[in-house]
């Protein structure tokens, strides 16, 4: 598909935008105010010291989401977003030790997704930077 340069670049930086608000609004939304919440869920998980984990993992995201927004240092985003979504994929979904299937289907989307969205990160690490519309450039 033959695209102008002017459109491709509102496409990346929509996409961006779309990227890094999604990995904000969790850390932020999730991880930080319902610290209490995300905590009790990750106790269940069998995860040690919930909510230093629930918070780092927030703050993980809230990195990686700031960088993937801005432009901003997005190689370290993109790491701390890899950092993040892999061991949660295995720990927090491990859709395989679930009996029931209606909940194993679930926790296989969100194993799937969380996949999905570290690979996507680490296609991140391949654009040259600076970024189009960066505070990196």
């Amino acid at each position: 598909m033959d695209i102008s340069p002017e459109i491709s670049e509102i496409v990346f930086v929509v996409g961006r935008i779309i990227f890094g608000l999604f990995f904000l609004f969790n850390g932020v939304g999730r991880h930080f105010l319902q610290l209490n919440q995300m905590s009790q869920y990750a106790a269940m998980q069998n995860v040690p010291l919930q909510q230093l984990a629930v918070g780092g993992s927030g703050l993980l995201l809230v990195i990686g989401g700031l960088s993937m927004l801005t432009g901003f240092q997005p190689d370290i985003g993109a790491l701390a977003l890899i950092l993040f979504l892999l061991p949660v994929a295995f720990m927090m979904h491990n859709f395989w030790t679930i009996g029931d299937e209606m909940q194993k289907q679930g926790e296989m989307a969100m194993f799937l997704k969380d996949i999905a969205l570290a690979g996507a990160a680490a296609m991140t690490l391949m654009i040259p930077e600076p970024w189009i519309f960066s505070l990196g450039g």
